[in-house]
């Protein structure tokens, strides 16, 4: 199982781009708060992680996101090589975002929820029926 949650603040705006096959993408970083460093001024650990949006999720960065949204990630990961301009090989390591939620208080975001890629296949496959629940639903 390939499985990755994160939560944390991006560390950039979501970059748009448009593939040759006219799919959007965005790519963005994120910070996890990891704990705290061991020093005199116990100051906070944190893990920095890439993350790649695909098509309508991509938009839903675009149009919501920005530096500092504290948000929820799942997806997967995914490495990958290529060959940079030198000719040397590098390796990367995404998380290939599935989902994308606000994380934030109510009144620090542009609207409530978040989007997940994969709501349309879950709705119109037999016996995946979605259940809605507000967050004033949630007793915590």
């Amino acid at each position: 199982m390939n499985k990755v949650i994160l939560s944390g603040n991006l560390t950039r705006d979501p970059e748009i781009r448009t593939t040759p096959s006219d799919k959007t993408v965005a790519t963005m970083g994120i910070a996890v708060r990891r704990g705290w460093k061991k020093t005199d001024e116990n100051q906070p650990d944190a893990d920095f992680f890439n993350i790649v949006a695909w098509e309508r999720l991509a938009e839903f960065c675009r149009n919501y996101l920005s530096k500092g949204s504290k948000i929820i990630v799942e997806g997967r990961l995914q490495s990958r090589s290529y060959e940079a301009k030198d000719g040397t090989k590098r390796y990367v390591t995404e998380v290939i975002a599935n989902e994308i939620e606000f994380a934030s208080s109510k009144s620090d975001r542009p609207r409530e929820g978040g989007y997940d890629d994969r709501s349309e296949r879950k709705s119109s496959a037999p016996g995946n029926e979605l259940e809605h629940v507000d967050d004033v639903d949630i007793p915590f």
